[in-house]
């Protein structure tokens, strides 16, 4: 039986109980990814081939910096960057280096912004010039699972519901779903309870209540689901090198369904951004 809590009654950690807000702190949370959701907007001018994804990561800095807002991976747990930024058959948490991006690639870019202590956790897929069609489909895919997993929140409905309506999608369509990695609550806390898996049965797991924070963040393979960390102790990648891509979404369970916090002030969905 899963505990659910005030969220301003506990401290401010992870203990596995689930948390409920308010809508003060639905604002809050509103504030803050709409910040993240304004910064993945304006990387659609930047990422192009030759630019670096330092770059990128300098930019994340200095958006943020303008913003009042810090980027939350920047030295989390050893973490030295403002963002995640993965190219091609890395699932997730790609560290930005000096490496220029070439034309054909895919990119995942992951931002969290605090502002006054809320995290604005959202993560957006590139292509980087022309990209083959395979490429394209996936990212259309990866995107049409997350909306799907989205549509299955709402008060009653469970967690299983969730991973069933993207795991279904994604693997009629001939690809797999990472299951190394999950969606997390988000609040006061970059990860907190319960896990989002992207994967399940109907009408198990955890039951959605209103005032539930979470993200949803599927990542999506052309190949097997298996994946492996680098000896960087970060960066994510297929085994078989398979392309892979990912959407994010912070979203919060309101009485009728859920709002997504970080939806595109610009109104993008699939790249193109225009």
């Amino acid at each position: 039986m899963n505990a659910y809590v005030d969220a301003h009654s506990v401290p401010m950690k992870n203990t596995g109980a689930i948390k409920l807000y308010n809508d003060e702190d639905f604002a809050g949370m509103r504030t803050a990814s709409q910040i993240t959701a304004k910064c993945l907007d304006e990387l659609s001018d930047i990422i192009k081939p030759s630019v670096t994804t330092q770059q990128i990561d300098d930019f994340v800095a200095e958006f943020g910096r303008d913003h009042n807002a810090l980027p939350a991976t920047l030295h989390y747990r050893g973490f030295t960057k403002s963002c995640c930024t993965s190219i091609n058959h890395v699932v997730c948490h790609g560290i930005p280096n000096e490496k220029p991006l070439r034309e054909g690639e895919i990119i995942n870019v992951d931002v969290t912004y605090v502002v006054d202590g809320w995290h604005g956790d959202s993560s957006r897929m590139y292509p980087v010039g022309q990209i083959k069609r395979s490429a394209e489909r996936l990212i259309e895919v990866t995107y049409n699972s997350l909306m799907l997993g989205i549509e299955a929140v709402k008060p009653g409905n469970r967690t299983g519901d969730i991973g069933h309506a993207i795991q279904t999608y994604a693997e009629g369509e001939r690809c797999s779903v990472v299951r190394d990695f999950c969606g997390h609550g988000v609040g006061k806390l970059f990860h907190d309870a319960p896990n989002i898996l992207h994967y399940g049965r109907p009408g198990e797991g955890i039951e959605l209540r209103a005032g539930m924070i979470f993200t949803i963040e599927p990542m999506i393979n052309l190949g097997r689901p298996s994946v492996k960390v680098l000896n960087d102790g970060w960066t994510a990648v297929t085994r078989d090198r398979s392309l892979t891509a990912q959407f994010e979404h912070s979203i919060g369970v309101t009485e009728t369904g859920c709002e997504i916090f970080t939806s595109s002030p610009s109104g993008y969905t699939l790249p193109p951004y225009v």
